[in-house]
């Protein structure tokens, strides 16, 4: 996993611009802490932050290729699960190694099949190639937007980088956020392709965008198609069982130590029984962490959204799979410190966050990082499988909006509220989410004779898929990258999403439960305790303390009654909330102490200009 920036100008030689390509190429030392590499070739730049996972002396980047018509040049993030098959054949085809790393199975793919390369591949990643020969860029993104890619078109080419932080250190980029971008921060929709920085852009996921002097074009290699599902029921449940076999083992492979994060959910408890008994095979064990809270499990209080406390399901795994294991246990102190909260923001970029969840799961994978470089995570499954409360809300199932939406707002509220009247207006966010909606849903296909329900639900399915999950492996990769970890989610394989989104939500629910595919795949490995588990989400403190300290935090800010947050944000809704003296210990209750705390910190660290005429 690494970190990756570049600069294309068609109309100058960048060899002169060491200096900035260096200040781009830096901004993502966080995510390549063990190497780093710039290269320029007349109108191309290329820069590399290395964590090295694959042939740790072997897989230095850029890397490049001379051919008799020109460089070719290669800037990779990520992993491609099956680099030894394409290895073999790339041989067979008469291509030389000089290296074991996936890196340049991607880059002699790319000279063998161009940027139909990026069809062959299995795996998470984000690339970009220089063509010397043709004078171009290609730049390509993984089928599920697993790892970031965002790109910046300029008068005469372009700025990419893994993340916004690196396009934005090159002066060319303006710090500026229009009321498009605004409306992005509080609707929770993820419109595929926006950056939120004005003239950003995201490479989307499954595509391929080529750069040269006629400016940028896009090309998708990889959408979620409709099919029939000819398998019954016990051929699916045990394809799913092999698929899932094959995709663990596949992403177990890596020459440093690996883990798995552990929630005692079903889904990441599947994936670690199935990594635990793969590696028992070989003698090892796996280890597996998990977060808690000081105290969560003795005062744990039920709600809508958590009916039991995680630790006594994870320990109950860990007993079974016989893992290393290690719980992380997280005091409110260092959630609600605010130099957490600013590496949280400076991972982001964007004032995006969930709060103690995103604090936690950055302090969980900074402990983590001093034990293991690579952990296996359960991310989207509950997109895959239908696991989410919405699935099975009527209200959320009948809701001409996207699902998550009506369960978010009853449980947290609305993002909104804590806006001035004058920029909710301005924002029109209902407006915009509706828009938003209607784009969403419209290339859906229906399978011929496929009924209203089932019709229904396969859109429920497709826009998790395609939009709400989107926004959980942004996070999931902004969070551990911070730290140099590398997080793999073998539920993302597009193998399995395809044959899952196929199978009629009668096989996806045939017991009436949440992820019964999943959980009848994996049954012969999981304790009978999470066996009849109902689904439980990330888990966020119940401790008050962290809540006062949030108001304590936002009183400070109250008492700069010129910070600019104050023209985004309406002062008195904030006052009141600080000020509040009922218990404010629920997620929905801090919702607006949070997201204040964000905008201004991200205010005093950014310096965006805020364009709302």
């Amino acid at each position: 996993m690494c970190g990756i920036t570049g600069w294309i100008s068609f109309d100058r030689d960048l060899s002169a611009e060491a200096a900035t390509l260096n200040a781009m190429t830096e901004t993502m030392a966080c995510r390549g802490p063990d190497d780093r590499g710039t290269w320029t070739e007349g109108p191309a730049a290329l820069g590399h932050r290395r964590l090295a996972i694959i042939d740790l002396p072997g897989g230095r980047q850029p890397m490049t290729a001379a051919t008799p018509d020109g460089t070719v040049a290669l800037v990779y993030s990520g992993e491609a699960y099956n680099f030894t098959e394409l290895r073999a054949d790339l041989a067979g085809r008469g291509h030389r190694f000089t290296t074991d790393s996936d890196t340049e199975v991607v880059l002699r793919g790319y000279l063998e099949w161009g940027d139909a390369v990026a069809e062959r591949l299995n795996g998470m990643y984000a690339f970009a190639v220089w063509d010397g020969r043709h004078d171009k860029l290609v730049m390509i993104r993984d089928r599920m937007g697993i790892k970031p890619f965002y790109y910046h078109p300029t008068p005469d080419g372009v700025l990419f980088g893994s993340e916004p932080k690196a396009i934005l250190a090159n002066p060319l980029a303006r710090r500026r956020v229009t009321l498009d971008g605004l409306r992005e921060l509080f609707t929770f929709v993820k419109t595929p392709g926006h950056a939120v920085w004005d003239g950003m852009r995201e490479v989307e996921p499954g595509t391929v965008v080529t750069v040269d002097r006629t400016g940028p074009r896009t090309r998708a290699y990889w959408t979620l198609r409709t099919r029939p599902h000819p398998d019954d029921r016990d051929t699916t449940v045990a394809t799913v069982r092999t698929l899932l076999d094959d995709i663990v083992r596949r992403q177990l492979v890596a020459d440093v130590p690996r883990c798995t994060l552990l929630s005692g959910g079903l889904d990441s408890s599947a994936m670690t029984a199935l990594a635990a008994r793969q590696l028992a095979e070989r003698g090892e064990k796996v280890r597996s962490f998990a977060v808690d809270f000081v105290g969560q499990s003795d005062r744990f209080v039920a709600d809508e959204l958590r009916a039991t406390p995680d630790t006594p399901f994870v320990h109950d795994v860990a007993e079974a799979s016989h893992t290393d294991h290690q719980d992380i246990v997280l005091d409110s102190q260092t959630l609600a410190d605010p130099e957490v909260r600013a590496r949280v923001l400076r991972a982001r970029d964007l004032p995006l966050g969930f709060g103690d969840m995103d604090a936690s799961l950055y302090l969980l994978f900074r402990s983590i990082r001093d034990h293991s470089t690579v952990a296996l995570s359960g991310e989207s499954a509950d997109e895959v499988f239908g696991g989410y409360l919405q699935f099975f809300d009527e209200e959320a199932r009948r809701a001409d909006t996207f699902p998550w939406l009506v369960r978010f707002h009853r449980d947290f509220g609305d993002d909104g509220d804590v806006l001035r009247p004058d920029l909710a207006a301005a924002l029109d966010l209902p407006r915009y989410v509706d828009d938003s909606y209607r784009a969403a849903v419209a290339g859906i296909e229906r399978l011929d004779g496929e009924s209203d329900f089932e019709y229904r639900m396969r859109r429920i399915c497709n826009l998790h898929l395609t939009r709400f999950v989107r926004v959980l492996l942004d996070r999931k990769d902004r969070m551990s990258m911070a730290v140099g970890l590398e997080v793999r989610v073998p539920f993302c394989d597009h193998r399995l999403v395809e044959y899952v989104y196929n199978a009629p939500w009668s096989l996806k629910s045939y017991d009436g439960r949440e992820k019964t595919l999943l959980r009848e795949a994996t049954a012969d490995l999981l304790p009978k305790s999470v066996y009849d588990r109902v689904k439980s989400p990330y888990p966020s403190t119940q401790d008050p303390a962290y809540a006062q300290a949030l108001q304590g935090h936002v009183k400070e800010l109250l008492a700069r009654p010129g910070h600019p947050v104050f023209d985004l944000v309406d002062r008195e809704r904030v006052r009141e909330a600080a000020y509040r003296d009922a218990p404010v210990s629920t997620q929905a209750a801090r919702r607006g102490l949070e997201k204040t705390l964000d905008l201004a910190l991200w205010l005093d660290l950014y310096r965006p200009e805020i364009v709302t005429g």
